[in-house]
């Protein structure tokens, strides 16, 4: 049984049990998370797709971590001009254990 869900922009496919890093949520590690934009899920032999999400279904989590992915490098450079700028970037994020899903 699989689910696709949708959270901070982006879609994701999960299981029961997957781990996945998703953009920061002001959650304490160890608290509980449910995702009720579920696009699809798929148990057995049936698909259920929403219209634009699945009508009483959620995804339940738990926190397991916060922090930050690796740094971004970001350069500019503009030949014979005697011109670069270099900058970096961190993303935060929330990595989150799935525990179930619900129809």
């Amino acid at each position: 049984m699989y689910a696709v869900i949708q959270t901070g922009g982006k879609q994701y496919r999960v299981e029961e049990g997957t781990t996945l890093k998703i953009e920061k949520l002001d959650l304490e590690e160890g608290g509980n998370v449910e995702f009720d934009k579920v696009l699809m899920i798929q148990s057995d032999d049936t698909v259920k797709v929403g219209q634009p999400y699945v009508d009483g279904s959620k995804v339940t989590g738990t926190v397991t971590s916060q922090g930050r992915h690796k740094k971004i490098k970001i350069l500019k450079f503009k030949r014979r001009k005697h011109h670069m700028k270099q900058m970096g970037h961190r993303q935060y994020y929330t990595e989150v254990q799935i525990t179930g899903i619900s129809v």
